[in-house]
């Protein structure tokens, strides 16, 4: 009896009653002026650095092997007639995941004379950015031809560069992107050529046969899928992808 009286004192006491105040946290926003220089240009950074970061998805989207890869996976998909199989979540899934795998020897590099020498100190965060835009902007100049690269710098109206560091980034990424839409239309049309001759086939079969109100497609699209699948099309189109980049 006396252990049951303890236990309900304890417990009494840890269960606040009525009268007793519970402490509750409070969180104050507010606007004050400034009394340093050094506290106007630490806000101004973190303006400019919640900025970046509202935009580094594209940016990092559209400096790397993501819009060839993506817009050939679309390719593949539209060739075949599946509509919207497979789904846009698994193409821009399986986009991402290989523009990791091909970018990651870029980033390995960025890691290793950036990233890490500036979270030891050796480096200060300028020095840590133009070592970290470099070898992706080796990348990207190795992408980006020369045919594109002109056209972007006679319409900025920039002197001709004698080597890649004279290239302005905001010059080299559109040309870059440019590139690699091109060279993405290319490979669809290699794409296409095989399902293109497939429905041509099929249609003149039905024509042949009188069914000329039967589409085409309907008929086409299992033909396509196994041909697709015999000669392991993914895999053809993936590897012939990352090979593209080296």
């Amino acid at each position: 009896m006396k252990r049951f009286l303890a236990v309900a004192t304890i417990a009494g006491s840890l269960i606040p009653t009525a009268t007793q105040a519970i402490d509750l946290p409070t969180i104050t926003l507010g606007v004050q002026n400034a009394a340093t220089p050094n506290e106007v240009s630490t806000a101004v950074q973190i303006l400019l650095v919640l900025t970046i970061l509202s935009v580094a998805p594209a940016i990092l989207l559209m400096t790397t092997a993501f819009v060839r890869v993506v817009v050939v996976l679309s390719f593949v998909r539209q060739a075949m007639g599946t509509q919207q199989m497979p789904p846009n979540q698994v193409i821009v899934g399986l986009s991402l995941f290989l523009t990791f795998f091909i970018m990651s020897p870029v980033y390995s590099v960025v890691n290793e004379r950036a990233v890490q020498p500036y979270l030891d100190g050796k480096i200060d965060q300028a020095q840590a950015l133009t070592e970290a835009v470099d070898p992706v902007r080796e990348f990207m100049y190795g992408q980006t031809r020369e045919k594109d690269l002109a056209l972007l710098i006679n319409i900025a109206g920039d002197d001709q560069p004698q080597t890649m560091a004279d290239v302005p980034t905001t010059t080299l990424i559109p040309a870059f992107m440019l590139s690699e839409l091109n060279r993405a239309f290319q490979i669809g049309f290699m794409i296409y050529i095989p399902f293109l001759v497939i429905d041509m086939v099929v249609a003149s079969v039905l024509m042949s046969m009188g069914m000329m109100m039967l589409p085409p497609p309907i008929i086409s699209l299992p033909f396509k899928l196994l041909l697709f699948v015999l000669v392991d099309g993914w895999g053809l189109v993936v590897g012939s992808l990352v090979k593209s980049f080296s």
